[in-house]
């Protein structure tokens, strides 16, 4: 007899709670092999591709796409060879609470046997394994691919309900009694669910027309005709076999009635409400902390950054002369880049803006290396991808990785280990056309550098009055970890590195 598996949502790492379902990449009813991607899911670090721990048949999915699956939660349950016990019930299945009596008024037997264990698959992520099979929540039904156990009186009120082929469930089986209130709930569709919540319709009172009792959007479709929720529509004859609510939950429906508009007026509109999840909603939640936690500040200054720019179109110029030189060719420099190499020199002089506050220990942590941050905006929502031991790279190498890596945040490939551990973060503004800015420190660290665009600008140079490329530098940080002396210092530094790019010969 088959076994069936139930592979749930694996901790993907990085203290990540749930994710969202991008894309299934199985149907219900395909067969699947070992370790083979069944979901794509997007977390608040990453798109990850799921594979699932067991081979064999696709018996049912949960959740839809765009659905949030918390850790833990049930993905897909898979039918595998494997022994049965003496009720046609797969082996290492519990029965639950909400199987309740049988037909007969017996009780089932708590006593089952144990799962037994499983080859482990190879392709693990952080947290979860294949060492012991799972208990299993939902049989495979009779009509799939996959052999079933034989229909007993036990499994035709699974979940205390009894969905009779092609009609109604009885009416006593309809019924809720209050000892029951606290069993599952038959439904797969986050829709099916809001679409309940919004009119005031309990789901426990109703009974599926789905298999296994499964309640459909059509049964709380019909749920609401039926209590007259739908201004303007008929009511359904009662032969229709989807189930009713009762009478007693026709009051329930006052709400949406309220709401609804006069015959002839039009409709006000309503407000949209967008949901924060994946990257938007760990982003809310560190700015958030951020704002709550750190008592930050701001200094800025205008630079003259027409000779940093000078420079750069001078590396360029020499690269393009000698693109067979393996020293001197390569890839055009960027001026972030420029601005990185100057930021990584400054936090040499000024090490107290690379660390964090532990006010558990009630200790500032001064960090040896320099993982430099950097904002990028992407479709997604706004990350922020970490340059690893920037204080060892030159422009060169700074250029390449800072287009690696916004590359891989644009197509959302971005792992968990690339989005953490930064210890200071620089942000270019100037790319959506602005001066200045104060931005929010990107928790836990301790400043964050803003670099607003570089325009032409009168500006005095030689005691002559000038055309100018200027660019406005602000520096956010951490009152905690330096006084106002130690952050004007850095940002003077940097602005003299952007006005005399020869000042950093000192500390090459």
């Amino acid at each position: 007899m088959a076994q069936v598996l139930e592979f749930k949502l694996p901790d993907l790492g990085e203290g990540l709670t749930g994710a969202e379902i991008v894309r299934w990449l199985v149907e219900v009813g395909e067969v699947v092999a070992v370790d083979q991607p069944v979901v794509e899911v997007e977390t608040a670090k990453a798109m990850v591709d799921v594979p699932c721990p067991y081979g064999g048949v696709v018996t049912a999915r949960f959740g839809e796409e765009g659905a949030e699956v918390p850790v833990g939660a049930p993905l897909i349950t898979v039918a595998v060879d494997g022994p049965a016990d003496d009720d046609g019930r797969p082996a290492g299945e519990q029965r639950s609470a909400t199987d309740g009596p049988r037909a007969d008024g017996s009780r089932a037997d708590d006593s089952r046997a144990q799962a037994p264990r499983s080859e482990g698959s190879g392709n693990v992520l952080v947290g979860y394994g294949t060492s012991e099979a799972p208990a299993r929540r939902r049989r495979v039904r009779p009509g799939q691919s996959a052999p079933s156990a034989p229909a007993t009186p036990a499994a035709s009120t699974a979940n205390g309900r009894a969905a009779a082929a092609g009609g109604r469930a009885p009416a006593s089986l309809r019924a809720r009694t209050a000892g029951t209130v606290d069993e599952p709930v038959p439904v797969i569709s986050p829709l099916v669910r809001r679409l309940a919540r919004q009119n005031g319709l309990d789901l426990r009172e109703m009974a599926g027309s789905g298999p296994e009792g499964l309640i459909l959007r059509a049964d709380v479709e019909y749920a609401l005709r039926a209590a007259g929720t739908q201004t303007g529509r008929d009511r359904t004859p009662t032969t229709e076999p989807h189930p009713r609510v009762p009478p007693t939950q026709a009051p329930a429906q006052a709400p949406s009635q309220a709401h609804a508009p006069a015959a002839g007026a039009p409709a006000a509109p309503e407000a949209t409400r967008i949901p924060l999840k994946g990257i938007r909603g760990v982003m809310a939640d560190k700015l958030s902390r951020s704002r709550t936690e750190i008592p930050d500040a701001t200094c800025w200054v205008d630079a003259d950054a027409t000779e940093l720019m000078r420079a750069r179109d001078a590396m360029r110029r020499f690269a393009e002369e000698r693109p067979q030189n393996p020293v001197t060719g390569g890839p055009k420099i960027s001026v972030l880049a420029l601005l990185a190499r100057i930021c990584t020199a400054a936090l040499a002089r000024f090490p107290e803006l690379n660390s964090s506050v532990d006010m558990a220990a009630r200790e500032v942590v001064r960090h040896p290396a320099v993982h430099l941050g950097f904002a990028a905006q992407t479709e997604r929502g706004l990350v922020v991808p970490v340059v690893r031991d920037a204080h060892t790279r030159n422009a060169e190498s700074l250029t390449a990785e800072f287009a690696r890596l916004t590359e891989a945040a644009r197509t959302g490939t971005l792992t968990p280990a690339e989005l953490t551990g930064g210890t200071f973060t620089l942000n270019n503004y100037g790319v959506f056309g602005v001066d200045g800015s104060t931005p929010i420190i990107n928790h836990p660290e301790a400043a964050m550098l803003g670099v607003g665009r570089i325009v032409p600008k009168p500006w005095v140079h030689e005691g002559e009055l000038a055309v100018r490329q200027v660019v406005q530098l602000s520096l956010t940080f951490d009152h905690r970890v330096c006084d106002g002396g130690t952050a004007g210092g850095f940002l003077r530094y940097v602005a003299d590195c952007v006005e005399q790019p020869a000042v950093l010969l000192r500390t090459l």
